[in-house]
């Protein structure tokens, strides 16, 4: 489920990239999904159009989505490592904004995957 936060200070385009990416990266994604329509995603969140349009755009070129003209938006196929990817990417952002640098970033990685 995709939802925008207004008060927060991240942007309307980056709060539903990240969410993409972050739902590719778990699974909840997965290569060939088809995402809803830009018109149909933006009246379901009450924002712009073009908010949208960005946020697949950013995901279009990033590869975690591919559109397929008056086919629709997908979860691109690249190969399977394409989620481990897209969920790094999130991370990476997420830490960016929280201002922690790379050594604390990858020490919480570490971590995480000791269990």
């Amino acid at each position: 489920m995709l939802s925008i936060d207004p008060g927060s200070s991240t942007p309307p385009f980056e709060q539903l990239r990240q969410q993409i990416t972050v739902q590719v990266g778990t699974g909840d994604l997965v290569p060939g999904d088809r995402l809803p329509t830009v018109r149909r995603l933006a009246d379901d969140l009450g924002i712009a159009p073009n908010t949208v349009a960005r946020a697949y755009r950013e995901l279009e070129l990033a590869g975690v989505l591919v559109g397929r003209g008056r086919a629709g938006t997908f979860v691109a196929d690249d190969n399977e490592n394409q989620a481990a990817k897209a969920a790094a990417r999130a991370y990476a952002d997420t830490v960016r904004s929280l201002g922690l640098d790379a050594a604390e970033a990858l020490s919480l990685v570490q971590r995480a995957l000791k269990g």
